[in-house]
């Protein structure tokens, strides 16, 4: 199979959580076993799947729950340590608890002695089809019982030389509470109350460790993350560093750049430990990595740990999962991140709107502030730790996904991030263990009756989806690959939502509309928000977009990449105006055909 050509607009990502997708047992008992329940296995990613994937103009997939975290299953067959329930949240375990950063999780193995070898597997297959490969690094905390029987020879577990005399050492991997033992949290009730020999409110850790989220106490919140310990980057217990700073000449430096800087420093132990993780992970053969609560890391350690990858693979992409919004230049022009959430400013704002708490003008600050940096800002409107749009407590109905997802993924440079069963617009309405209602899973075995239909026993053709959700999927489809192919999309952006509140009838609140366009390339694009009744409009392009069209005076006949019905933008006196009908909820995006000057 040939690998497909680059494409000329923006990367498109596609987020699966592993465990879950190929799953077709829907007895989803909560709280149920791999027997009871099923689970998804990397042999689930058949060729008919990766097709599918790819409809959506993928450029990555990012496998969510891939490195070997802990879960509670027995596994020592296979060399493999039983994990405490005490420290584990749900059954299947949360994939932000990595044991062993040098294999996968056996779960998702078909022959768990051959995890590694089925992993490798899928990420050649997922090349084959013309996709990248991302996986999670964690790099601000790992399982309570991390232990790695997969490491290379010469590597150390975390950990494994700590002098735990002293609360904070630089080379330490971790922060200890010096004369006390871990308790686990008052109000836990691991496995739902289900005996199992190991759960019975201990877990054997003396010192204690910091919690994954800093906390200091030997005896954790139920709401912290117990489940993890944080590691120690060199920061001291004040805050201060135990690391070289980053000079100022090296904001917006290359990579190579930020490596000769490092070149033969003194780091701390813990840098030296994921900066080799990362280097494995790429000899593999993956592609790139999503990097979880990035910000609880010192940009510094990015400038190390990103310059590491981008020598061994210049094209490696790095993404961080990040909500401090003062820190987005740091980690874009310190760090040599390629992608930051784009959470706090636009995911935020958007939900607001779909609600119906916001009016759609409190997007146009967002645009304009993040502007220097929008071709690093990774737009979404779900993944594993969001809400489901159709969920009550976010929308309550998945079709107000194809406006906010046509403004999300067309109003900026930066790339786009779909989260698997979104496009078929999963609910996750049911409680499922450990896991709570409005989010799909990530602690449970469970299986997704929408992605059956679509997976329709294994032919991946959405042969059993209901009308209502191939008509989703398919503006999804639409939208998403044309996304990653027009090169408009990373070019200019005009707002033409301010100038029609100011002169256009109709034209309101649960409306907004934009151009972008680059070289040849122009788009229209035009939203509405409104869920019950139409919207007739006469959109007006400003004079001063039709100049930098160079249009002149005439009828220029556009498409719609939505419909085969055509639309006419008709320019006179030197601006320009596109008489519209919109159905509650439609987005329209025109396109330059021919123009016929009729």
């Amino acid at each position: 199979m040939q690998i497909s050509t680059p494409r000329e607009g923006k990367a498109v990502i596609y987020q699966v959580f592993t465990r879950l997708f190929g799953n077709r047992n829907t007895t989803n008992k909560p709280w149920g076993t791999i027997e009871e329940n099923g689970v998804g296995k990397f042999n689930d990613f058949t060729d008919e799947a990766l097709e599918g994937i790819k409809e959506f103009g993928t450029t990555h997939i990012w496998y969510t729950g891939v490195p070997h975290h802990a879960v509670v299953r027995d596994y020592t067959a296979y060399g493999i340590s039983n994990d405490d329930p005490d420290v584990v949240k749900g059954r299947a375990g949360s994939p932000y608890a990595v044991k062993d950063y040098y294999t996968v999780n056996p779960d998702l193995a078909e022959d768990p002695a051959n995890r590694l070898e089925e992993f490798k597997a899928l990420v050649d297959r997922t090349h084959r089809h013309g996709m990248k490969v991302m996986i999670d690094i964690v790099p601000n905390h790992v399982a309570r019982a991390y232990h790695s029987i997969s490491k290379p020879d010469g590597v150390r577990d975390f950990g494994a030389d700590d002098d735990k005399r002293n609360t904070y050492r630089r080379d330490n991997n971790f922060y200890y509470m010096v004369g006390e033992s871990f308790r686990v949290p008052d109000g836990t009730v691991p496995l739902n109350g289900e005996a199992r020999p190991l759960a019975d409110g201990r877990f054997d850790e003396t010192p204690a460790k910091w919690t994954g989220n800093g906390s200091r106490l030997a005896q954790p919140n139920p709401h912290d993350w117990y489940e993890t310990v944080k590691v120690n980057y060199g920061v001291r217990p004040d805050g201060t560093h135990d690391f070289p700073s980053l000079p100022n000449s090296l904001r917006g430096a290359s990579f190579e750049e930020h490596a000769r800087f490092w070149r033969g420093k003194d780091v701390p132990d813990s840098w030296i430990k994921f900066r080799d993780i990362a280097l494995y992970w790429l000899d593999f053969g993956v592609d790139g990595f999503r990097f979880d609560m990035a910000e609880m890391v010192p940009v510094e350690f990015w400038s190390y740990m990103n310059s590491s990858i981008k020598t061994k693979n210049p094209d490696a992409f790095c993404l961080a999962e990040i909500y401090n919004r003062d820190q987005y230049r740091n980690f874009i022009q310190l760090g040599l991140m390629d992608a930051l959430y784009d959470k706090v400013d636009f995911y935020d704002t958007m939900k607001r709107i779909m609600q119906g708490h916001a009016p759609t003008s409190d997007l146009l600050p967002i645009i304009e502030t993040l502007g220097d940096i929008d071709p690093h800002m990774l737009r979404f409107l779900e993944n594993h730790d969001e809400q489901r749009m159709a969920c009550p407590d976010f929308a309550g109905d998945a079709a107000m996904g194809k406006p906010a997802m046509t403004v999300s993924a067309l109003s900026g440079r930066g790339p786009s991030l779909l989260y698997f069963a979104q496009a078929l617009g999963e609910a996750a309405d049911r409680d499922a263990g450990f896991g709570t209602a409005s989010r799909t899973t990530i602690f449970d075995y469970w299986g997704l009756e929408n992605l059956n239909r679509w997976a329709n026993n294994g032919a991946y053709d959405g042969g059993q989806l209901t009308d209502a959700e191939k008509t989703l999927r398919m503006h999804y489809t639409t939208l998403l690959s044309f996304s990653a192919d027009n090169a408009a999309l990373t070019g200019s952006y005009m707002d033409l939502h301010k100038h029609n509140l100011a002169h256009t009838e109709n034209y309101g609140e649960k409306l907004f509309s934009f151009a972008r366009w680059f070289a040849d390339s122009k788009i229209v694009v035009l939203t509405s928000f409104e869920r019950k009744k139409s919207t007739r409009v006469e959109l007006r392009l400003p004079e001063e977009l039709i100049q930098k069209w160079q249009l002149q005076d005439g009828t220029y006949r556009l498409e719609n990449i939505f419909s085969e019905q055509q639309s006419d933008l008709v320019v006179k006196n030197g601006r320009g105006a596109i008489r519209s009908v919109l159905a509650p909820l439609e987005s329209q995006v025109f396109l330059f055909g021919h123009d016929a000057d009729l």
